[in-house]
């Protein structure tokens, strides 16, 4: 499976911003979908999981800010940012798992994983 995120660049806090992950070759819906973001120096950080069974889960920082979705007609993943802060500025990651892995923050569940889109967010 390939995936293809889209949508990063630059934004002004407070603003929001849409990310994007095509997946092609399988059918999005047996997927668990992933977002992770990477700092400058800093480890990569789960951002938020949607399972193919639907439920959506949120990094504490994220929750109320953030909101992941899917549209399976179209094999994409979204990310909806909103009212984002400075210190959200990374290098975004979509991902795929297989099967259900209950530890869903550990980079180590993914299987497949997209090439990063920038995001940066200014004061």
């Amino acid at each position: 499976v390939q995936l293809q995120a889209s949508g990063g660049g630059l934004v002004q806090a407070g603003g929001s911003l849409r990310l994007s992950c095509a997946a092609s070759e399988r059918t999005l819906s047996t997927l668990d979908m992933g977002w992770f973001r990477q700092a400058p120096g800093k480890e990569r950080e789960f951002v938020a999981l949607s399972r193919s069974d639907g439920g959506t889960y949120y990094a504490d920082s994220m929750k109320g800010r953030f909101t992941i979705s899917r549209d399976n007609a179209v094999n994409t993943v979204y990310l909806q940012m909103n009212t984002p802060l400075p210190e959200d500025t990374a290098v975004y990651y979509c991902a795929g798992a297989l099967y259900y892995r209950r530890s869903y923050h550990s980079t180590g569940s993914y299987d497949f994983w997209g090439q990063g889109t920038q995001v940066t967010v200014s004061s």
